[in-house]
């Protein structure tokens, strides 16, 4: 009997959870493993970089300018002399900053909204989701270009933007769980201890339907980011002196024939972020499928 033999023998003999056992099946999902070590490497840089950056944020060398990779800079500087690597990494934690932070209030809204329309049911659910489809029709586009251009470009004001558009699908996610778990025992037996629907749905039906939410998390934090790249690229988005990399990539591809670099790195940066979280989202939606426990 080899050792893997004995491993799983004595895993079975302890028993298991549907967290545990799901967590077993991502550790195997090599993919989904790479992308949470570089998000979290990226994340762990994006805190630490006050201290760790190599150069000074506003840090410019205007005898120097634009100048290729080299051992004093390693990603090379841009046109005002300035550290790319230093950029990059500042840079990185205000696309990561939005891409957490409008997830978070894309999850509040459309948890609430879904949670409370699956529950309610009825005419209150006919009429929030309806309100969700004529949202969808929108162009939203048009609807974060209208936000800033009226209220101005701030970062606060992206944050809410972006998570106020971003909502919609995980309010219909939310709604088919409650709708599921609304008929299961547990629900009817709070019910008939009096509790409150509110109570109800904040200990007994958003817990139970934390799988979907965090593979949509997951899944819609890259969405994010990729929306504040395209803002910060159309010059709607980040505005200096703050710098995101969707900004940068936009000055690199203005000088993409004369200083590759510039757009080459920052790119690199955003898609391999975007790059693994889809392949975390995708092992998490696999580890946490319960048919597939069952294989």
């Amino acid at each position: 009997m080899n050792t893997s033999t004995i491993t799983d023998i004595s895993e079975a003999e302890q028993g298991t959870s549907l967290w545990r056992d799901a967590w077993l099946r991502l550790r195997r999902n090599r993919l989904a493993v790479f992308g949470l070590a570089v998000l979290l490497v990226f994340v762990i840089i994006a805190i630490l970089t006050p201290w760790i950056a190599p150069y000074g944020y506003a840090q410019q060398q205007l005898a120097v300018g634009a100048t290729p990779p080299s051992a004093a800079h390693w990603l090379g500087t841009d046109i005002f002399g300035r550290d790319l690597l230093t950029q990059i990494m500042y840079g990185g934690r205000v696309s990561l900053a939005v891409g957490f932070i409008a997830t978070a209030v894309a999850l509040v809204i459309g948890i609430t909204w879904g949670a409370v329309a699956g529950y309610v049911g009825g005419k209150v659910d006919a009429v929030m989701m309806r309100l969700v489809d004529i949202l969808y029709a929108l162009p939203f586009m048009i609807f974060i270009v209208l936000l800033m251009v009226v209220f101005g470009r701030n970062m606060l004001l992206l944050f809410l933007a972006i998570g106020a558009v971003e909502w919609l699908t995980m309010a219909r996610i939310m709604r088919s769980q409650v709708q599921t778990l609304r008929q299961q025992e547990f629900v009817e037996a709070a019910i008939s201890l009096g509790l409150s629907p509110a109570t109800i749905i904040r200990r007994h039906l958003v817990p139970n339907a934390l799988g979907p939410i965090i593979v949509y998390t997951t899944l819609t934090i890259p969405s994010v980011m990729l929306l504040e790249a395209f803002l910060s690229f159309l010059g709607l988005g980040v505005q200096p002196p703050q710098t995101s990399w969707g900004l940068l990539i936009s000055y690199g591809a203005e000088t993409m024939e004369e200083y590759p670099w510039l757009l080459l790195y920052p790119g690199l940066a955003l898609i391999l972020t975007l790059f693994s979280l889809n392949f975390l989202g995708d092992g998490l939606r696999d580890a946490l499928d319960v048919r597939s426990a069952k294989d």
